[in-house]
């Protein structure tokens, strides 16, 4: 039975789906609760935070954000989905797998710290504003390392935990950035109160998981076999996760080289309202990916209806955010932002409809753990940041802001669903995408069907 047919069937069909789904709703809600206090808390905040600061000092720390999610994709190692899967499939080797996945992460955050150092003495003032904003912002990547703890608890379908982490985090930097407003602070003091998010959701997530597992992280090993393992079958992940970021980033940094901070403060107002609403995907497709990766072993023709289904959910709600935020853009950035920010309203309008490609892309990666196809994950992303990359040389100089969210739009849509249809590995994924774009008028003939 899929999400739509409950609403065709009688009240006892819908009753049977909800328990069978409820662990799964369950935890998508505190997925959710705490990505809209994250929008709701982080969207006030930056409301605030822009008006404050203005368009060219708001570049800056959103030049310097970007340029450090760029290197610090060093650190993720593209490990999230693969060690939830290992974690699923070997539960007596979880101390081994947390313990090592840490060591990697810690490893890789450090070389990530290195090249920001790096790209900031080469590319920037020497103690410049934007050079310590770099180093301080960047320095939030070490305790990024705890998110090994919330791959745990996503295969325990235990969203509550992180999200608790992250929720008292959110907010603890929100009234920091409050009082550095109210205070009058600088932007260098900004970058400070972004770290202190980092480290506040590290040290509760240590304490959530040492008070509610047998298990401390004292008692992880780092293995080098494990390591060897983990690396052999991530490496792809890892290099396309590098890709993901550059195509997701790169637009911000190349409009500071070929225009400047002011466009790229105009640019991040729209970006920020455009992104915030990707957690829905990741809180949906995590969810859903223990059981995914069961029915893939047990049930395959069921595991194929329920990626269907996943996946017209998924197109469905992000068409229904796109349109809603494409028409009210314009007044929305005018009541919120002022009229310095008015130029984001075109940019957010563009945008916000690249959301169509990553909310299926979510499923997507996870299809591609299970299936084992890591190297779609790889040539995918890649192509989407060769893409976004050229497109920007393109469209920037002549469109500025505005020819950047083309440019991702295009990109986003090149990498997560035109991309599919080169190989037949992935072709059943792009058919079923294309089937999620047609889901409108499949739901409609159904419903109209029904009624007769």
């Amino acid at each position: 039975m899929s999400f739509f047919e409950a609403f065709r069937h009688p009240m006892s069909a819908t009753k049977t789906l909800y328990q069978k789904l409820r662990l799964y709703l369950f935890n998508t809600s505190w997925m959710m609760g705490e990505r809209m206090l994250h929008i709701g808390v982080g969207f006030a905040i930056a409301i605030v935070l822009a008006r404050y600061l203005g368009p060219e000092q708001f570049g800056i720390l959103s030049y310097a954000i970007s340029v450090t999610a760029i290197f610090a994709s060093a650190g993720h190692m593209g490990l999230a989905g693969l060690v939830v899967r290992e974690v699923v499939r070997e539960p007596e080797e979880i101390p081994k797998i947390l313990g090592t996945t840490f060591m990697l992460k810690l490893t890789g955050m450090a070389i990530g710290f290195v090249l920001v150092l790096g790209y900031a003495l080469a590319f920037e003032e020497f103690g410049s504003n934007t050079f310590w904003m770099l180093l301080i912002v960047a320095s939030a990547i070490f305790f990024q390392t705890f998110d090994v703890i919330e791959y745990w608890f996503q295969s325990q379908v235990q969203a509550k935990y992180p999200a608790i982490a992250k929720s008292c985090a959110i907010l603890l930097a929100a009234a920091l950035k409050v009082g550095l407003i109210l205070s009058g602070a600088g932007l260098l003091a900004f970058a400070f109160a972004h770290t202190a998010q980092f480290i506040v959701a590290a040290l509760i997530l240590a304490y959530l998981y040492n008070s509610t597992t047998r298990l401390s992280v004292i008692s992880w090993q780092a293995n080098l076999a494990k390591a060897k393992e983990l690396l052999g079958q991530g490496w792809i992940i890892y290099l396309g996760s590098i890709f993901a970021v550059i195509y997701m980033k790169i637009d911000q940094i190349m409009l500071k080289w070929m225009v400047g901070v002011q466009e790229v403060g105009v640019y991040a107002v729209a970006a920020q309202l455009s992104e915030a609403w990707y957690f829905l995907p990741v809180a949906v497709v995590a969810s859903f990916f223990p059981k995914l990766i069961k029915l893939r072993d047990s049930d395959n023709e069921l595991f194929n209806r329920r990626l269907q289904q996943l996946f017209d959910f998924l197109f469905l709600v992000a068409v229904a955010v796109a349109i809603v935020v494409t028409l009210i853009a314009g007044p929305l950035i005018s009541m919120l932002f002022g009229a310095e920010y008015q130029g984001a309203a075109p940019v957010l309008t563009i945008h916000i409809w690249g959301g169509v490609f990553i909310f299926m892309r979510a499923l997507f990666s996870r299809w591609i753990l299970i299936e084992n196809a890591l190297m779609f994950s790889l040539i995918t992303q890649g192509m989407g940041a060769l893409f976004n990359i050229g497109l920007n040389f393109l469209l920037i100089p002549r469109y500025g802001a505005e020819g950047a969210a083309m440019a991702t739009v295009i990109s986003y849509a090149i990498a997560s669903y035109g991309a599919l249809l080169v190989h037949r590995k992935t072709r059943p994924v792009f058919f079923m995408m294309t089937r999620s774009i047609f889901s409108p008028f499949r739901y409609a003939y159904s419903a109209v069907g029904a009624t007769r």
